[in-house]
């Protein structure tokens, strides 16, 4: 099972997905064009794909899902909270899912787990190939039991460290955004990334790719140094995704 990234922060997010013959994308928040370019970056083709798994409605994870759909022919794996908010249209095909459910496609069992974040019916991604599993756990802000216990024994994970919280209340968003990012219901800071980490251990981890890093509350020196409490920084499983690149594949053998 392999996993990369085509760029992940506030301006656009899509992680690949791929084992035996099956490819996912996750979110496609590019427009066609940018999408396009940045899989042939990763050598795969648009046409390869087997699905869209949509996490939430918020356009830095859909906006360019309908067209990618419509142009490729891929069908979209959606929530029924999702597909009612209008903002996922004009796909060539719709699967409707509830929060909570396992489905297959192709080489890959994925659960859908429900998540705290201002959405509606927002949920993240677990993805099991034979023995390995790959968790997708972004824009939550809030950790649950019911998240801990779903991502505990996970052999890769792609984990949000959103925001540092001196930076977010030091900064210059309005005070209302400010709330909303760092709320139950925003995105992750570095401590609760950690925390969630420290609950549910990282000794079996392969890679950890610490994602959706604000450019505006976060920087790769902050998420180190928390890091530092369950993890070298240096250790060789760590990597970083960035808004441009997103990073390249990371195999799970």
């Amino acid at each position: 099972m392999r996993l990369a990234s085509l760029g992940s922060g506030s301006k656009g997010n899509a992680t690949l997905v791929a084992a035996g013959e099956t490819l996912i994308m996750v979110d496609c928040g590019f427009s066609l064009r940018e999408t396009r370019r940045r899989m042939a970056r990763l050598g795969v083709d648009p046409d390869e794909l087997d699905a869209v798994l949509v996490t939430h409605e918020h356009s830095d994870h859909s906006a360019g899902v309908g067209v990618l759909s419509r142009n490729h022919d891929v069908p979209v794996y959606l929530t029924h909270g999702t597909a009612s908010t209008g903002r996922v249209d004009g796909c060539a095909s719709t699967v409707r899912i509830n929060a909570g459910e396992c489905f297959s496609i192709g080489d890959l069992d994925i659960e859908a787990v429900p998540v705290p974040h201002d959405a509606r019916e927002p949920c993240q991604y677990l993805f099991r190939s034979g023995e390995l599993r790959w968790g997708v756990l972004t824009d939550l802000g809030s950790v649950t039991q019911h998240v801990i216990d779903s991502y505990r024994r996970c052999d890769g994970l792609l984990l949000e460290f959103n925001h540092d919280l001196d930076m977010l209340w030091g900064g210059n968003y309005p005070e209302p955004l400010k709330h909303r990012v760092g709320g139950d219901w925003g995105h992750l800071n570095n401590s609760q990334a950690v925390s969630f980490l420290q609950a549910t251990g990282v000794d079996s981890l392969r890679h950890l790719v610490v994602a959706h890093v604000s450019e505006n509350n976060n920087c790769l020196d902050r998420a180190r140094e928390a890091l530092s409490e369950v993890m070298d920084p240096a250790d060789s499983r760590l990597v970083f995704a960035d808004q441009g690149d997103g990073f390249g594949w990371l195999a799970l053998d």
